[in-house]
């Protein structure tokens, strides 16, 4: 009995050393973020040397060489460049969307969706169908009160969501598939509300599909602004047409990279912890947030470790990911190279959630690792981020779960990402230098512990 007391209690002395010798070194991780930090650095020379970087475009391509020269700065020990397929969409010249009746001309502000077929050269005219919801827009189709006209999907964000993201997964399916259902009705184009709750009058573009249509029919985002516009002008006349131009074009698939910046492990090389964020962004803004952000916080993980004296006993991979806007190219390329060489994963991180406050760590139960996250709460306390939910992961690591990767999710403060996401409005002004590098540190002592314990 005495034995099994004398164990326990050393067992107790062990843990409490190895706890303050993390503590220790977490705030050593986070000095180095809030001094030395490069994350706001990098962004700034991504977005201002390159800006928008939409996949298959010049910008895109450049992007990957500065991608690539920023991790070997960064101390990489060596750096890969994945090829991959991406999609290539082109916007063209400025989109026009102008509603009229009598007496009334009223402009719209509006942005092609990523993936819309152009219309006519001429544009189009034609009267105009509001609905709050699929159900509505069948119920139109069946009465053949569609067909011919323009679908408005007129779905504000639920106000009543803590979550902003809640808001946004229920709506961005009006935007993704929006057309297909619209055109099986026999309607000409869609007009989508942006996925958004702040009024301004800077329409939000997204990724929609043509998936199982058999007709191709253009498609725009409205701003906020115009989207009441157009509401109450429908009010005052229901029979009022809309015009609507674009000139975008989708060309066949092009060749592109994802960027990996690796440093080896020191005892266990071939297992990976990999953490990551998409290089691509749409191209009428500096993709700031979406997703520079994630970008540059991933390739200072491995300044972090480097500069901090810290040597991981994995390896540790940054990747910028290419397509994830309108795609997905570089995840599957990345999972289809996972399984051609059996790499082993011992945790894949995403940071897709714009470089605002962080809050903590989606985590899913995979191996384990949302139950050893939790045993790490006290020692992310200090810093606001013992915030640990079970679930997470992220469009671009999505695909590794098949092979049974645990997938965690960076989840800062998402408030005002959607004020600003896919618009003309996610520029690098808008990001705050110190709620990036808080982000990065909490991203940089999830990975020294994931590397530590697992």
């Amino acid at each position: 009995m005495k034995t099994l007391k004398t164990l326990f209690l050393i067992t107790i002395v062990f843990s409490a050393k190895a706890q303050n010798k993390d503590s220790v070194n977490i705030r050593k991780i986070y000095d180095y973020y809030l001094t030395e930090g490069k994350a706001y650095k990098n962004l700034e020379v991504l977005c201002k040397t390159i800006g928008g970087r939409i996949s298959g475009s010049p910008q895109a391509a450049k992007s990957v060489e500065w991608a690539k020269e920023a991790m070997y700065a960064a101390g990489a020990d060596t750096v890969y460049l994945e090829p991959c397929m991406v999609t290539h969409w082109e916007r063209g010249g400025k989109e026009m969307a102008v509603a009229t009746y009598p007496g009334k001309r009223i402009n719209l502000t509006v942005c092609a969706l990523g993936g819309s077929t152009s219309t006519p050269v001429s544009g189009m005219n034609a009267a105009v169908v509001e609905v709050k919801s699929f159900e509505e827009l069948k119920n139109l189709g069946e009465k053949n009160l569609v067909k011919g006209k323009v679908v408005f999907y007129n779905v504000p964000f639920n106000p009543k969501n803590i979550s902003t993201g809640q808001s946004y997964g229920e709506n961005v399916k009006y935007r993704y598939v929006g057309a297909v259902k619209a055109s099986k009705y026999g309607a000409v184009a869609t007009l989508v509300r942006s996925m958004s709750s702040v009024n301004n009058d800077s329409p939000h573009t997204g990724a929609m599909t043509y998936d199982s249509a058999d007709v191709k029919i253009p498609s725009f985002a409205l701003s906020y602004k115009a989207a009441d516009d157009l509401a109450a002008a429908l009010k005052a006349d229901p029979k009022l047409l809309v015009q609507l131009k674009s000139t975008c074009k989708t060309f066949k698939d092009t060749a592109s990279f994802n960027v990996i910046g690796e440093i080896r492990g020191k005892e266990k090389p071939d297992e990976y912890i990999i953490v990551g964020g998409h290089l691509d962004s749409w191209d009428n803004g500096e993709g700031a947030h979406d997703d520079g952000a994630g970008v540059v916080q991933s390739i200072d993980v491995m300044g972090m470790f480097k500069k901090a004296g810290l040597k991981p006993r994995h390896s540790i991979r940054a990747i910028a990911f290419m397509n994830e806007e309108n795609g997905l190219g570089g995840a599957k390329a990345y999972a289809k190279e996972t399984e051609k060489k059996k790499w082993k994963h011992i945790a894949a991180i995403e940071t897709d959630g714009g470089g605002f406050t962080p809050r903590g760590f989606g985590v899913d139960t995979t191996a384990g690792m949302y139950k050893l996250a939790l045993t790490w709460k006290p020692l992310l306390e200090p810093y606001f981020i013992n915030r640990i939910n079970k679930g997470g992961g992220g469009a671009d690591i999505g695909p590794l779960e098949k092979f049974g990767v645990p997938c965690i999710g960076f989840e800062p403060d998402v408030q005002r990402y959607f004020d600003i996401h896919h618009t003309q409005d996610d520029t690098f002004d808008k990001v705050n230098k110190r709620e990036l590098e808080l982000g990065a540190a909490a991203i940089g002592s999830l990975i020294y512990l994931i590397d530590k314990y697992k």
